[in-house]
């Protein structure tokens, strides 16, 4: 039988161009709210290491530097990869082994250290995690994939740019009350709107950050969880989905296969439906994939996404919170790092601990996790519940 299994403490670096920090001193950053909360490094049983991508950096063996940079070089480590998804893989990883019994408490640390390369190299290293036969060669990267996706829902569902730019501003306007996030800045709607297209038709606004940063959360089996909280937050539900490799292949470019599945799993699992959802973090590598992941995880009918975004209901105030982090978009989009940071933004939401009032949601019993991969070949739907 498995034992139920909750996150019991995190931490988070600043997000940002981190031309200050090596990657050990991220990962030394991410670890230190949670050495202050007690979960000292002999507490620890094991490590996994979000690391989604070496070649930014060229440093390989990941999880020995940072077992090494925290102090756990004699604890076994090891690292998950799974593209822009491999946060959440890395908790679902530890989760298992909790979950299984061959460990009671594991550190999740994710991390990545972007730009040590210019931007230019940084899209093109990320563009070889399309088809290397049929989609890298032509010059696909991965803006154009979700402008492909963007092109398709406007066509089919009639939408203009505008709900995509209010998307952004919704964004920029929570990412400029979090601390932690690479640009803390409000924009108009105009700005938005306006701004210089990076893939038709998609714009600056549209897309997400080459961010360097590093976040961590620790997985207690419930026998031990008193040991270390009061306030525990379980992980209720769990789904993984996958899609087809090449877009080309796909029955539609409105939906996202992989994830719809993700979420069916997820909310089976949890015995819970949509509408009880109190928050979701969704990956929001472009503002097209928020729209899109309001309608894959069934919080509005196909095709009327935008409905949410223009009554404001994806608000903090709104019916279903989405991304008072600032997302992707505006918090930052290191690789690894991304599923964990969303993990510790749930569990400082259901605490909270806000930063700003103007961004704390009222009462968080059921928060989701939605942490997609590539464009879609991994995804993983993690739902968590308040355990107080």
């Amino acid at each position: 039988m498995t034992r139920r299994v909750a996150v019991v403490a995190g931490g988070h670096s600043k997000f940002g161009k981190r031309y200050d920090a090596t990657m050990r001193e991220l990962c030394a950053e991410a670890y230190k709210p949670v050495y202050d909360a007690g979960i000292t490094q002999d507490r620890i049983d094991a490590t996994v290491l979000s690391y989604a991508a070496s070649q930014f950096t060229g440093q390989g063996a990941g999880s020995a530097l940072m077992a090494d940079s925290i102090g756990l070089q004699e604890k076994p480590h090891l690292r998950v990869e799974s593209a822009c998804a491999t946060g959440t893989a890395s908790i679902r990883a530890a989760y298992g082994m909790v979950a299984s019994g061959l460990y009671d408490v594991m550190l999740v640390l994710g991390v990545e250290q972007m730009n040590r390369v210019s931007s230019a190299t940084a899209t093109e290293y990320m563009s070889r995690a399309g088809d290397m036969r049929w989609e890298y060669p032509y010059g696909i990267s991965f803006p154009a994939f979700y402008a492909l996706m963007a092109s398709r829902y406007m066509a089919e569902y009639n939408l203009p740019h505008d709900v995509l730019s209010m998307i952004s501003v919704k964004s920029h306007h929570y990412g400029a009350q979090n601390p932690k996030a690479h640009l803390p800045k409000e924009v108009s709607f105009e700005e938005a709107n306006n701004a210089v297209p990076i893939c038709r038709p998609l714009n600056l606004y549209d897309c997400s950050l080459i961010t360097d940063g590093a976040a961590a959360v620790v997985l207690v089996a419930e026998p031990r969880v008193k040991e270390f909280t009061d306030q525990p937050m379980w992980i209720k539900g769990m789904g993984a989905g996958a899609s087809e490799m090449m877009i080309q292949d796909r029955p539609s470019l409105t939906s996202i296969p992989g994830a719809k599945r993700a979420a069916k799993a997820a909310y089976k699992m949890a015995g819970l439906q949509p509408k009880d959802i109190n928050m979701a973090e969704v990956h929001d590598c472009f503002s097209i994939a928020e729209l899109i992941a309001y309608e894959d995880l069934g919080f509005a009918e196909p095709g009327k996404g935008r409905q949410l975004i223009e009554n404001k209901e994806v608000y903090h105030t709104g019916r279903i919170p989405v991304n008072c982090d600032g997302g992707l978009k505006s918090k930052g989009h290191p690789l690894g790092a991304t599923g964990v940071s969303m993990t510790y933004e749930v569990l400082s939401q259901m605490r909270k601990k806000a930063e700003k009032p103007t961004r704390q949601i009222k009462d968080v019993k059921y928060g989701l996790v939605h942490n997609v991969g590539q464009s879609g070949q991994f995804v993983n739907v993690i739902i968590y519940e308040r355990g107080w």
